[in-house]
């Protein structure tokens, strides 16, 4: 008797940040959750999606299905990147330099799920700037879109 699993997804999924936002209204305190998510198929694809919702759950889901409609295709050089990259994104600062093979991911968490999402085995990465998670994520994210291939 087989099992009816739900199918799956050709990305990796990582839940990067998970933020309780609570605000102010006439009846009490309304209280929801935002999510940041990154998905990567591990061969040179990654988005990023920020959920929110009443419950963790539904901002997980909101936040893959922003996700998937941002990937973009990250063109590398071997298993690491083209070239040194110094991105300033609002005050998140990030440094993205090239390591030769056999170095592996030294990277900061933010940045870590980014490169190891897109599939990036050789890298050397820093936070210059905020300690935001988010900022980060996205300074990491415009940083690999410099290398971005064109769909032409």
């Amino acid at each position: 008797m087989a099992a009816n699993y739900p199918p799956r997804s050709e990305y990796e999924e990582k839940v990067v940040q998970v933020k309780r936002v609570s605000k102010k209204t006439k009846g009490g305190n309304r209280s929801t959750f935002s999510v940041l998510v990154v998905v990567g198929d591990k061969k040179g694809q990654v988005g990023v999606g920020l959920g929110k919702a009443p419950d963790v759950n539904s901002a997980i889901k909101k936040g893959l299905i922003k996700a998937k409609k941002d990937i973009f295709k990250v063109a590398m050089k071997g298993t690491t990147i083209k070239h040194r990259v110094l991105l300033k994104k609002g005050a998140a600062v990030v440094l993205l330099k090239p390591a030769p093979p056999g170095t592996g991911v030294i990277a900061g968490g933010p940045i870590r799920s980014v490169v190891e999402a897109a599939g990036i085995r050789d890298i050397v990465a820093k936070i210059l700037g905020s300690s935001n998670k988010a900022n980060n994520v996205y300074a990491a994210i415009d940083a690999l879109k410099t290398f971005a291939v064109k769909n032409d």
